[in-house]
């Protein structure tokens, strides 16, 4: 949803040739970002944080199933599921929309065809929400690879717990199980690579007061490879030759 949201304001502006502050309405003058910017900012925050709750969530059950079965069974209903998705995705809104109420600046980054919130230069209320929503992600970073580094821990004592010898069907348990621990491992790794460089970059703004946009721009590249790059991992992990290739490898190194 973000990519078809963002990606057409992008192809406009190069079509058009304009940045999108000229695209929009309001932004005429020199440094004042336009209505456009204003909802790509906002866009951009929201798509950035929404999915990592999610991540969030996905993590918490994982962990949840595999290391406290009987809360998990007893507690987690389909009806919470179902409305976890909606509550999410209303507290991000109306976190990310602070910028527009005059907490933080929505900014155009050169070449003008992407706009975010201000991370460096400004006074303390120019700077306090790039701070917060760094440590934000921060911190969801570090919840999403406790879940997910505790639920590694235990799919590999319940791979290890699977007898090594005896028919097929007796080591097809442990064979998926290290399927899911390699996935998670790979999902965990990329997840943290790509958010990183925008805690970074907001804690450099705010405090070391360095204004890079190049570094900016690769920092907001880095968290959209992200959403890119996770569904193909698990669609390509989950083909048989794949498989197949990680379970020869395993027999190979055991």
């Amino acid at each position: 949803l973000g990519k078809c949201l963002l990606s057409p304001i992008v192809l406009a502006a190069y079509a058009y040739n304009r940045s999108l502050s000229e695209l929009g309405p309001g932004g005429r003058t020199e440094g004042e970002p336009g209505v456009l910017c204003q909802l790509f900012a906002f866009l951009m925050a929201f798509f950035g944080l929404a999915p990592t709750l999610l991540l969030l969530a996905m993590a918490l059950e994982c962990w949840l199933s595999l290391g406290h079965p009987y809360f998990y069974r007893r507690h987690l209903t389909r009806r919470l599921g179902a409305t976890l998705g909606p509550v999410v995705a209303g507290l991000c809104a109306l976190f990310c929309a602070l910028p527009l109420l005059g907490f933080g600046v929505p900014m155009q980054y050169c070449p003008g065809t992407w706009c975010f919130i201000r991370m460096a230069g400004g006074g303390p209320r120019q700077l306090g929400f790039p701070v917060l929503y760094a440590s934000l992600m921060g911190l969801l970073v570090l919840a999403i690879g406790a879940c997910n580094v505790s639920s590694m821990r235990h799919l590999y004592g319940m791979a290890r717990r699977q007898p090594r010898r005896g028919p097929p069907a007796a080591a097809a348990p442990r064979m998926e199980e290290l399927d899911h621990l390699i996935l998670l491992g790979l999902m965990t790794v990329l997840f943290t690579i790509c958010s990183l460089p925008l805690i970074i970059r907001a804690y450099m703004g705010a405090f070391a007061a360095d204004f890079n946009e190049n570094a900016d721009l690769s920092a907001l590249r880095f968290l959209s490879v992200n959403s890119i790059v996770d569904p193909w991992v698990f669609i390509i992990f989950r083909t048989s030759v794949f498989r197949m290739f990680v379970r020869r490898v395993c027999r190979r190194l055991n």
